[in-house]
């Protein structure tokens, strides 16, 4: 694709109509089964972030299972989020708390992250998903940190809660969740938007942990990223539009203000004389022909 008609991700939206409409034509063509699998082993293979990432929570999780329970918990709250690691060392347990899944097998987590997480890495692309995924994990958890300092400062809740576990990757997945709101078009994205909203906002109101805060923190996180994306991605196709612009002024410019093809010179002086000079050396046939002679100068 040309430098000039490139597009950028945040602006690539689609309309659910008319996905719907196509997903039917998809749906009556024979074979679907053998074309689902390969449209769904298409999308994987576009999307190595959201595999690796899958696979290493199954690899942390396939650890702490086969881990004595004591030993499980101590690498949970080693790489745990809570007030107390993060005034240890906040960089080790900002990477390592999103790899690691305390409970069962995460099957919510890995299956989101094959299919809407893989479709939004189709998307954005590999690089855009990550810083996406990582400022909603990081930005989350330092907010929530802050507010969990402050209460325990103004004894509004127990410290114990500075030693709580606080892993895994729902913070990044639900800021993604955000962003995706930018990639559907017309009502569709406020209606996504507005069941995001509620649906965290009623977590918050029905649990009221600070896992349920964080999870509205990076909500709202992502709706920011995706939002400052669009703007940014509107302002550069702007400023291509503009510098294009004066290319092509620039080019008319020239072409109206260039030299005149060269005309020929007007013949010189000594144009004339030369060709004098040639016309007095070519041959008279006369002087050749003796019965052409005058009288006067013939010989008796």
């Amino acid at each position: 694709m040309a430098l000039g008609t490139y597009q950028p991700p945040w602006l690539r939206t689609v309309d659910l109509g008319e996905q719907a409409r196509a997903l039917r034509v998809w749906w009556q063509r024979p074979q679907r089964l053998r074309r689902a699998v390969q449209a769904y082993r298409d999308l994987l293979a576009a999307t190595p972030a959201c595999i690796a990432y899958a696979f290493t929570l199954f690899v942390t999780w396939w650890t702490l299972r086969g881990a004595s329970d004591l030993v499980g918990r101590r690498l949970i709250f080693s790489a745990s989020t809570n007030l107390r690691n993060m005034q240890k060392d906040p960089v080790q347990v900002l990477v390592a708390s999103a790899f690691w899944t305390d409970g069962g097998f995460p099957w919510g987590d890995i299956l989101i992250l094959i299919t809407l997480m893989a479709l939004a890495e189709r998307w954005l692309g590999s690089l855009r998903w990550i810083l996406v995924v990582a400022i909603g994990h990081v930005g989350a958890t330092l907010i929530t940190v802050v507010g969990i300092a402050h209460k325990i400062d103004k004894h509004v809740i127990a410290t114990r809660v500075a030693f709580a576990a606080d892993v895994g990757p729902s913070y990044g997945i639900s800021a993604m969740l955000a962003a995706l709101t930018f990639r559907l078009r017309g009502p569709a994205r406020w209606l996504w938007a507005l069941c995001m909203l509620l649906w965290y906002a009623w977590g918050v109101y029905d649990s009221r942990t600070f896992t349920d805060y964080g999870h509205f923190f990076a909500l709202l996180i992502g709706f920011t990223v995706g939002a400052i994306g669009v703007a940014l991605s509107h302002r550069l196709v702007a400023v291509r539009q503009r510098r294009a612009a004066r290319s092509s002024a620039a080019e008319a410019i020239r072409q109206a203000t260039a030299d005149p093809a060269p005309q020929a010179e007007p013949e010189s002086a000594r144009d004339r004389v030369d060709a004098a000079a040639v016309a007095l050396h070519e041959p008279d046939g006369g002087l050749h022909d003796a019965g052409r002679d005058r009288a006067e100068h013939r010989h008796h």
